[in-house]
């Protein structure tokens, strides 16, 4: 038939023409057929549960960070202490919105959320803390969100191209936190 386009399965694709871009369409028919997988996920992948593990620990570092910024945010004294109060409460705010996020991409995975209190700061990379003064306040927030960029970025690395669909999620979480130190770092120096 004229203008009929045939396919071929080409992959991986050969590097010497670029031309000859295809889809495997042996797989995306097998995907038509496999629908009672549900959404493809890395369920059957060995690193799922590796994967799994690190996000519970982002998810038990961003609930300790919601903590820290809510403690913060009530016992905030002083001057500049109204605003920077309410900028707290909005990280707060910001850090649970990423613990939801994290907890639905386990669920994703198949796996389970870890809320455990138990071990909630034992499995966070930032640490909570309990300063009175302002300034104190601003600085133990600094270090924690330069620690979660830090640990953010380790974890982009790790995923690269194995799970696209977390990846996405740890850098939309990533730019947050990068907004998150400069706020905090202009608060020090202004």
């Amino acid at each position: 038939m004229a203008g009929d386009i045939r396919y071929t399965n080409v992959w991986p694709l050969p590097a010497a023409d670029p031309e000859a871009l295809q889809l495997d369409l042996p797989a995306i028919e097998a995907t038509r057929h496999s629908l009672a997988r549900g959404a493809i996920t890395l369920h059957d992948s060995p690193m799922r549960t590796s994967i799994v593990r690190l996000l519970n620990d982002a998810l038990a570092t961003e609930l300790v960070c919601m903590l820290r910024y809510k403690r913060h945010h009530f016992t905030a004294h002083g001057l500049a202490s109204p605003k920077i109060a309410d900028e707290f409460l909005i990280h707060a705010r910001d850090e649970s919105r990423h613990a939801d996020r994290l907890a639905q991409r386990i669920t994703q995975l198949g796996g389970e959320p870890d809320f455990s209190p138990e071990t909630l700061s034992r499995r966070s990379h930032a640490d909570y803390d309990d300063a009175l003064g302002l300034e104190e306040m601003i600085w133990a927030d600094l270090v924690a969100e330069r620690v979660a960029i830090e640990c953010y970025s380790q974890l982009i690395t790790l995923i690269g191209e194995r799970d696209p669909t977390t990846r996405r999620l740890i850098e939309d979480i990533l730019a947050d936190e990068q907004q998150h130190a400069n706020e905090l770092k202009d608060w020090l120096t202004g």
